[in-house]
């Protein structure tokens, strides 16, 4: 997994709720104020009747000030992976329920809603016929990133919002790779890639929050400040809370739940409960929100709420007869035969070529080009951020390159550029390298390897240069390691974008490359 993660998590898969993992899970919940929620599912690859079932909740989870440093869950970086293909799902609906109403945990989230509504379905399908319907408090990453940025919170966000491994890259400095996300996670059992991928999804939404809280702590901007008691306030008992609203409406939720304590045992709850207070009576026994949350989720506080439209899947509005499930599938299985790489191909010597291979590759494997540069490959990157199937053609045509690509649709276009396109199966990058060098029977050498700029495809000068006319080269846009200086090394610079090499990090990538791939 092409992943950076500066912290150690700890991840338990929970599989029954018989398990102590499932205990452990129960009680890290209790203690927790901050929960990072996210979810996977088996993709879908064409328009289906049903929502997809979902086959993992991760629950990430960051205790309270309240939390007892010497117990096992003392680590903040605790991370549960729900394995909802073999729990009974009925056993941990009520779990799932108020947690996600629970007032004294602030739920975290990436475009949760979706995870919601497939999460619902998935639920009710297996014999809870509520399902869920809401999360509150919530705040979306979105949100957060949008208010670091000092943009209005509120507004309508823009229909381009950042992927989330853009956010942790700006926020967090961590490159978040996303290979897996499309991986069947129906599977069992998961691999160690999968569940290093699940924790780390739902566990930078903590981190990320954490940025947040200490800079709204800093522009002292967090909240509107709550109203100040007097100690004659803070000290009434419950009878003085309900009977005076005025303070009622001034109490910070912390003391309001102390008070709903004394209510927990009487049969007087049910009358004298305040208006739009949840009940504590939890299965997770939770403890009330730190006055810092309590000012976050006061201001920029929001809650998921699914209508019953949400609940259906969408039916398209096209009119004319629903083409059969049979045709369909027929056709997609001649698209994967497309697939197939049948050749020549454009570079080859009878077909007029250069007999040197030159790929692009679209967006879906754009990590595959820096490692066919690796290893030689003339692997170029389309020309803009979000090209159109047409843009794509033209370059590959113009270039006589063959168009390297995950995306099926892309094969309809083949009758324009005979073979010169190919779809590529595997996930991983490793893999996805292996499968075009075997594909295309590419033959690699150990001159090629580290002879291409992995940055943009340019070729490196052929002359070395010294230390010296290496920092000379990198001012203004490269700084060169201290370290290096005393080191009598040769550097390397790209003819295109200037970027400089230097003789130690090639030879080590060098001599895996050589191991791994001639």
């Amino acid at each position: 997994m092409d992943c950076t993660y500066r912290k150690p998590l700890k991840i338990h898969l929970v599989t029954s709720t018989e398990s102590p993992e499932f205990t452990h899970l129960a009680r890290a919940l209790s203690q927790s104020s901050l929960v990072g929620l996210d979810a996977e599912w088996k993709p879908q690859r064409s328009h289906q009747s049903n929502f997809p079932r979902v086959s993992l909740l991760q629950l990430a989870c960051q205790p309270g000030p309240r939390f007892n440093p010497e117990s096992d869950e003392s680590n903040a970086s605790v991370v549960f992976l729900l394995d909802l293909s073999s729990i009974p799902l009925p056993s941990i609906w009520e779990l799932l329920k108020e947690l996600f109403v629970s007032p004294d945990i602030l739920k975290l989230g990436f475009k949760f809603k979706q995870d919601l509504i497939y999460l619902s379905s998935t639920f009710c399908s297996q014999g809870c016929d509520i399902g869920f319907d809401r999360v509150e408090p919530y705040l979306d990453i979105t949100s957060i990133y949008n208010h670091l940025h000092h943009k209005q919170l509120g507004r309508k966000l823009p229909k381009e919002t950042k992927s989330l491994a853009n956010i942790c890259k700006e926020l967090l400095d961590i490159s978040l790779s996303k290979e897996l996300q499309c991986s069947d996670w129906s599977n069992r059992p998961l691999t160690e890639e999968q569940k290093n991928y699940a924790a780390i999804d739902a566990h930078c939404l903590i981190e990320i929050f954490n940025i947040f809280q200490v800079k709204v702590a800093q522009k002292g901007n967090s909240c509107s400040s709550i109203s100040e008691l007097d100690s004659s306030n803070l000290d009434l008992g419950l009878k003085g809370i309900l009977e005076k609203p005025d303070i009622g409406n001034k109490t910070v939720r912390f003391k309001l739940c102390e008070a709903l304590d004394i209510i927990r045992a009487t049969s007087y709850y049910s009358q004298c409960l305040p208006e739009g207070v949840v009940s504590r009576v939890s299965y997770l026994n939770t403890m009330p929100m730190d006055e810092s949350l309590v000012k976050i989720v006061r201001k920029y506080g929001e809650k998921i709420l699914l209508r019953e439209c949400d609940k259906a899947p969408k039916t398209s509005k096209k009119k004319g007869r629903k083409r059969s499930s049979v045709i369909v599938d027929s056709r997609e299985k001649r698209l994967d035969d497309i697939g197939d790489w049948q050749g020549p191909p454009p570079w080859d010597l009878s077909l007029g070529g250069d007999g040197y291979p030159k790929f692009l590759c679209d967006v879906m494997v754009e990590g595959l080009a820096k490692h066919l540069r690796c290893v030689g490959i003339d692997a170029a990157t389309p020309r803009s951020k979000k090209p159109e199937p047409r843009e794509l053609i033209d370059q590959t045509s113009k270039e006589k390159r063959v168009l390297l690509t995950r995306d099926a649709k892309l094969l309809r276009h083949q009758y324009l550029i005979k073979n010169q396109i190919y779809r590529v199966k595997s996930l991983l990058k490793n893999q996805q390298l292996l499968e075009v060098i075997e594909a295309f029977q590419l033959k690699i050498s150990e001159d090629q390897l580290m002879s291409r700029c992995t940055k943009c495809n340019g070729r490196f000068i052929q002359k070395p240069l010294s230390t010296e006319e290496a920092v000379e080269a990198a001012k203004g846009f490269q700084r060169i390691p201290d370290c290096l200086f005393d080191k009598n090394l040769q550097f390397w610079q790209c003819m295109d974008c200037n970027q400089l090499y230097w003789e130690g990090r090639i030879k080590g990538v060098k001599w895996h490359l050589c191991l791994s791939y001639i």
